[in-house]
């Protein structure tokens, strides 16, 4: 019999010193969003499952858990991403003609936990600028994901730069769709050269070779020299080719590499140009993702240009370095003196916890490094054995 207290595979309690963690990360980074002019909305936990899943493809619907609404009897969705609501509000609420930025953080669940997250669920950041179709807001958005990092305690992390717009076009022009589309899509995430030979056995040369390529273009600068020799010559192809390059310049005082991946996929079919992820050092899974997603705004009605970020809140507290907050336990008295001295420690930045009568025995729980004893008529802070 399970206990009444277990809780379901993959769902955790945050407990307290993590929970403070997340929640200095959040509240650093909105301020880090808002100083840039992005407006925070806080959008529902769930929604109408239509509504949820507008222009993400069949991806997010796999790891989106449903419901019945008791009130219409319509299928809701309890979100697994806030880029598809971010993207809504700006559709049909905000309805501006300009440029909309938006940054939010909440909760989102996912049926399976996913190959970088050790929950199913866990707490998203992002931000989304809207409304501007040029290399500009690709910019803007990857250097604010980067101070963001930085904000946290990341200091010039990896960057990985792609572009879905290069597999796009070679899909188009080799003829491959339907089931072998999807077929060769999942062998490229996989990168399984023997299984994309299979696949492209009856495909063009100049598109089978192309597409066999694409899992080892992987690395420095050197690549986007491989590809401008090897890769067909299509406009498509050059034009995402120089993206690329100026979008590396834009973000080499903040990075510590560049990295080019243009076997990158995830999100192929939600992304509609530049995808970039960021590592911390000794991180093997990305702590900040995000890309151009031209075509989710299209889906709800409005066609609206659109690029942002988002990241795991957990995953990246438990990749940055712990910055330790000074605990302090206060006496139990009555003293003017004393409170005095209270209220300037926790102004500058400690944790000061007050001492309850009849609990001294218990007090190694309250996880605190020093004391306030009384010296010579003056209160003092001394190391608690």
């Amino acid at each position: 019999m399970i206990p009444r207290w277990a809780l379901p595979e993959y769902v955790e309690d945050v407990l307290p010193v993590e929970a403070l963690r997340v929640e200095r990360l959040r509240r650093r980074i909105l301020d880090l969003f808002v100083a840039h002019g992005y407006e925070y909305v806080i959008p529902p936990l769930i929604e109408y499952l239509d509504s949820l899943l507008t222009g993400t493809g069949s991806d997010l619907g796999l790891r989106t858990f449903k419901l019945v609404d008791q009130l219409s009897g319509r299928t809701l969705g309890v979100r697994a991403d806030i880029t598809p609501q971010a993207a809504r509000i700006d559709a049909h609420l905000l309805n501006r003609k300009g440029v909309a930025r938006l940054c939010y953080a909440g909760h989102v669940l996912h049926t399976l936990p996913t190959a970088e997250s050790r929950a199913r669920e866990s707490m998203q950041v992002g931000a989304e600028l809207f409304g501007h179709a040029g290399l500009e807001s690709d910019v803007e958005v990857q250097r604010l994901m980067l101070s963001a990092l930085s904000a946290a305690g990341i200091q010039r992390p990896q960057v990985d730069l792609g572009h879905v717009g290069i597999l796009r076009i070679l899909l188009s022009r080799s003829g491959i769709g339907g089931e072998r589309e999807q077929v060769l899509f999942e062998a490229l995430q996989r990168k399984d050269l023997p299984e994309l030979r299979g696949v492209l056995q009856s495909a063009e040369p100049l598109y089978r070779d192309a597409l066999l390529l694409l899992p080892q273009l992987y690395g420095d600068d050197s690549v986007l020299r491989q590809a401008s020799r090897y890769l067909p010559k299509l406009p498509e192809i050059a034009a995402a080719l120089r993206t690329l390059k100026r979008l590396a310049g834009a973000a080499t005082d903040l990075a510590h590499a560049i990295r080019f991946d243009l076997g990158e996929l995830r999100g192929y079919r939600y992304h509609s140009g530049v995808v970039f992820a960021a590592y911390a050092p000794g991180w093997r899974s990305a702590v900040a993702r995000g890309g151009r997603y031209d075509e989710v705004g299209l889906a709800f009605g409005r066609a609206r240009p659109a690029t942002g970020f988002s990241l795991d809140l957990r995953e990246l507290a438990a990749a940055v370095p712990d910055v330790k907050q000074r605990r302090i336990l206060a006496p139990a008295r009555d003293d003017d003196a004393l409170a005095r001295l209270v209220q300037r420690l926790r102004e500058r930045g400690d944790v000061v916890v007050n001492e309850l009568p009849g609990h001294a025995e218990h007090r190694a729980e309250l996880g605190c490094s020093h004391t306030i004893v009384r010296v010579g008529g003056r209160w003092r802070l001394r190391p608690l054995d």
